[in-house]
């Protein structure tokens, strides 16, 4: 962490890095300005805060083709990228059918410390995100602001931006805490270059993600009222809702009623809906007249062109032989790469023929046969069309040729819907069990246009089911079957889950990835998570 990501965090702070013109912050770049002068009017300081954001959607300061983290192909370094291999490859979302140097290792659920890359990206990944808060959060110190002068209404613009930088610190420190349990911490008072940071337990981070989204949430813009792609309070009590989800997990501790607590503030705060059509969820212009979307990372195709974020989710899952099927939005099938796809427990959930099912969630497209004898044969399996660069009045961006322009939601209405229900079933106060269902409901006629898939009671086992039909591909499952205890368990399997052609369990220390080695090796104050 020291050696890799903090001698480079001053350096790009300088540089306020457009990710979409139209979707997020218009901004360009700053490269002519040093730390000294970036800070000394309202306009740089959001410059700033913009590259604290552009963490999220780009690799590198020009895009692709450019990276922020040494060492690391800038294809394969961005954030979603490599969320999606540790979320959802290692369950039955998806297999893949690529042999890239620890990819296998993730459905067969047996990575080791050393040599995957992408266990490693994700981790580092995550640290320089947190770390280009915390330089962000340095130099717009209390002090800072004072010097600079800043007319009232400006310095509470900046106190704004604060919150939102924490609020991006938290929500990386949760990825950490999920991922690998006990990473090393450092905020904006951590003394920089010199010292080796200290580890931090799980149940500690927890206390620390928790008591920062509750600090800045009143210092955030109310619900809906910031600029798109940008953190509201919605975003922070959508983030508490899933934390609390997970809480057991974290800490050994239930907070189900704080679950239902934070997800109703989110549905109650009048702002928020289901978009009517779910496919237009997962299109080039879901940035536009979508109340379901909470919180995005914004991408543009000739803004911000990444082999990561959601190119990545569709170039992955389509290959030439589904081009006359499947608009999905790119300029010829040759540039489909055909690697990731379904098993055969995806499609099921949609009953035993998807392709009669009235659940129009089921984006899917048959392959070659429906199960898997060649887990590197892309035509065996079913492959998942759900995310497409197309508009939802079927034209294609503008200037797009190979990059998507399609965001992609880190929290939206239907998640809090069942958050809600679940935090219910699983005995939290401050709910009940009517609305519990209603909400379950609502999603329900949603997917189906009409009652018809309505149901009269729930229990844990069709929330964890309609988990996967409502957010197959969007990066929970891994969290999901985890807290359900489904994940490692060999009460249930999938095909090809721990390398079997029929599924087996695997030891339990797969529920947490390892501590990369290069960092254990780099910071005598890290331990390496039990089993590895």
């Amino acid at each position: 962490m020291k050696n890799k990501f903090l001698k480079i965090v001053v350096i790009a702070l300088c540089v306020g890095m457009v990710t979409s013109c139209n979707k997020m912050l218009d901004l360009q770049p700053t490269n002519s300005f040093t730390s000294g002068t970036v800070f000394n009017s309202l306009a740089t300081t959001k410059q700033a805060l913009a590259k604290v954001y552009a963490a999220w959607g780009l690799t590198g300061n020009s895009g692709n083709g450019s990276s922020d983290l040494s060492g690391y192909d800038p294809n394969f370094s961005d954030f979603l990228r490599s969320f999606y291999y540790l979320q959802e490859l290692p369950t039955e979302e998806s297999i893949c059918a690529w042999n890239d140097a620890g990819v296998p290792d993730f459905h067969n659920l047996s990575w080791v410390p050393t040599n995957n890359q992408f266990i490693e990206g994700m981790y580092n990944r995550s640290i320089y995100q947190i770390d280009v808060a915390n330089a962000f959060l340095r130099q717009t110190a209390a002090d800072t602001v004072e010097n600079a002068n800043f007319s009232a209404a400006d310095a509470d613009s900046v106190k704004v931006f604060r919150a939102e930088a924490r609020f991006i610190r938290a929500y990386q420190y949760w990825v950490l805490m999920d991922l690998y349990g006990n990473p090393p911490f450092t905020d904006e008072n951590s003394e920089v270059g010199s010292v080796n940071p200290q580890q931090i337990k799980r149940a500690d981070l927890f206390k620390y993600v928790e008591s920062e989204l509750l600090a800045i949430q009143n210092e955030l813009k109310p619900a809906g009222q910031n600029e798109y792609a940008r953190a509201d309070q919605g975003a922070d009590w959508a983030l508490l809702a899933r934390l609390y989800l997970n809480a057991e997990v974290y800490t050994g501790t239930q907070r189900y009623t704080d679950a239902i607590t934070y997800a109703s503030k989110v549905i109650n705060s009048g702002v928020y809906d289901l978009k009517s059509n779910y496919n237009e969820l997962f299109l080039a212009d879901n940035n536009v007249n979508n109340p379901e979307q909470i919180l995005s990372i914004a991408y543009d195709g000739i803004k911000g062109p990444t082999n990561g974020g959601t190119t990545f989710l569709m170039q992955c899952s389509y290959n030439s032989d589904m081009e006359a099927d499947v608009n999905y939005g790119f300029n010829g099938g040759n540039l489909a790469w055909g690697g990731m796809r379904a098993t055969s427990t995806l499609p099921k959930l949609f009953g035993d023929d998807y392709t009669k099912s009235s659940d129009s969630r089921a984006r899917l497209f048959y392959g070659s046969t429906y199960d898997i004898a060649d887990p590197k044969n892309f035509k065996q399996g079913i492959a998942v069309t759900k995310w497409r660069n197309v508009k939802s009045d079927g034209t294609i961006p503008a200037g797009t040729v190979d990059i998507a322009s399609t965001d992609f939601p880190l929290f939206r209405l239907a998640e809090q819907y069942l958050i809600y229900a679940e935090a219910v079933l699983r005995g939290g106060t401050g709910g009940d069990m009517t609305t519990a269902i209603s909400y379950f409901n609502k999603i329900r006629k949603r997917a189906y246009g009409n009652e018809s898939g309505n149901v009269s009671s729930i229990n844990l086992n069709l929330i964890l089911d309609e988990r996967a039909r409502e957010f197959y591909w969007e990066c929970m499952r891994r969290t999901d079957l985890i807290r359900f205890g489904k994940f490692t368990s060999s009460s249930y399997v999938w095909p090809w889950k721990g390398g079997a052609a029929d599924g087996t369990g695997v030891s339990d220390k797969y529920n947490l990835y390892p501590i990369p080695v290069s960092d254990i090796q780099a910071n005598p104050n890290l331990t390496q998570n039990t089993g590895y």
